[in-house]
């Protein structure tokens, strides 16, 4: 079938029931389309947002209805099928059709994989205790909240932005955190040093032990109340009561793979989303999509990717024209903290500080030569705005000025045509 335009009648199938897989379904309703379509979830819960998990949700300031992206009346008035403990088991390419392991089929004209990630699994002695959770999922979060009681101690092992928010929330909560990281210093695979710096030393401020360069080696469980003890590679032992596992997580491309799509490190798409069959389409966590300047691909984890990718792949699907994209963006809410993060810094060369570390309100921008490509804002939601059109346009600023606060971020705005 051609794809660029099928016909309002057809049948849509959207196989995972995170936020790329919801607002595919939302997308292609707002864009008129009128044929079937459902989504197929693997937890028992309707399409929810993940990123609260961590903060007001294991807070208790959320319940779980807040989660939910939309009530269920109203994916049933749009006419969006929600088939809630669904495990897709193949896809037959051939016939058009998914199979579920309950022997359950949907059949589909496009087909859109919105199957996210999972948390990486830890392979040593002990990793099978129920004192050692993962943060991927509402039922994980809801297990680690009947643990997470003031004046214990948890463990948590990676200094990711999951594991860091996790320590921000469990501090909050009265709980004594100790985090475990096997690189030299926090967020090492995502974050500059001098961000990494930043953080540290803010949550050793608030109470939280670190042991960078260390790795776990065992989780012992005497199997009664009395917690866990950690052994660590380079000796040392620390009694917990429970610990969270955040290594990273892998992307869930299995079923594509099965099916013979093209992967690596993820489902292979175009700009728009397309697969190596172009009726079927990838977005979110599991996708890898190409960089905007033709230097590569990427597969990008955060909400901003899986909305952009799902309304690109939408308007494929209907044939209509592609949605304008923005520089990646990303953020993390870590005590009174917020962190706003455009673009991507691993290729810098060079950086600046605009505003002073030590009073919680600065940015840091990062250059490729002279072009500015990404910045990591601190409590400064205008640097933050500035930099993402500063990154879209390419722009290259004057890193001297751009340093001085005195000057208004707006000047170095591009302007508009």
């Amino acid at each position: 079938m051609n794809l660029d335009g099928i016909p309002k009648s057809a049948r849509v199938v959207i196989i995972g029931a995170g936020q790329a897989g919801a607002q595919a379904a939302i997308s292609l309703r707002q864009g008129g389309h009128e044929g079937p379509i459902a989504i197929l979830g693997e937890e028992a819960h309707p399409p929810y947002q993940r990123p609260p998990l961590s903060k007001k949700y294991l807070a208790g300031e959320w319940g779980a209805d807040r989660l939910f992206i939309r009530p269920m009346e109203a994916w049933a008035q749009d006419g969006v099928e929600i088939a809630a403990n669904v495990t897709a088991q193949s896809i037959d390419r051939e016939n058009q059709r998914v199979v579920a392991a309950d022997g359950r089929s949907w059949s589909y004209d496009a087909l859109v994989l919105a199957t996210g990630s999972r948390a990486r699994r830890l392979n040593i002695a002990g990793a099978d205790s129920p004192k050692a959770f993962y943060l991927r999922g509402l039922d994980d979060v809801d297990a680690i909240s009947v643990a997470a009681q003031p004046g214990r101690h948890v463990a948590i092992l990676g200094a990711g932005y999951i594991g860091l928010e996790a320590a921000a929330m469990l501090r909050q909560l009265g709980l004594d955190v100790t985090v475990i990281e096997q690189a030299p210093r926090a967020l090492a695979r995502v974050a500059s040093p001098a961000l990494s710096a930043f953080f540290e030393r803010e949550h050793r401020a608030q109470g939280v032990a670190f042991r960078f360069g260390d790795s776990l080696q065992a989780i012992e469980d005497p199997g009664d109340a009395k917690g866990i003890r950690l052994r660590l590679a380079s000796g040392e032992a620390i009694a917990a009561d429970f610990i969270i596992l955040g290594i990273g997580i892998l992307p869930n491309q299995e079923l594509a793979r099965a099916a013979g799509l093209a992967c690596r490190d993820g489902v292979l798409v175009d700009a728009q989303g397309r697969s190596s069959d172009p009726q079927i389409f990838a977005i979110g966590d599991c996708a890898r999509r190409p960089l905007p300047d033709g230097s590569g691909d990427i597969r990008l984890e955060s909400v901003h990717n899986a909305l952009e990718q799902a309304r690109l792949a939408a308007a494929a699907i209907l044939g209509a024209p592609a949605p304008p994209i923005e520089a990646p963006w990303f953020w993390s809410d870590q005590y009174d903290l917020k962190l706003q993060m455009v673009g991507l810094s691993a290729n810098a060369t060079s950086h600046i500080t605009r505003g002073d570390p030590a009073q919680r309100r600065f940015a840091l921008y990062y250059f490729q030569d002279d072009r500015l490509i990404a910045c990591d804002a601190v409590n400064s939601p205008p640097d933050f705005m500035a930099a993402k059109a500063m990154v879209l346009a390419g722009a290259c600023p004057d890193p001297v000025r751009l340093a001085d606060p005195a000057i208004p971020i707006k000047e170095f705005m591009p302007r508009k045509n």
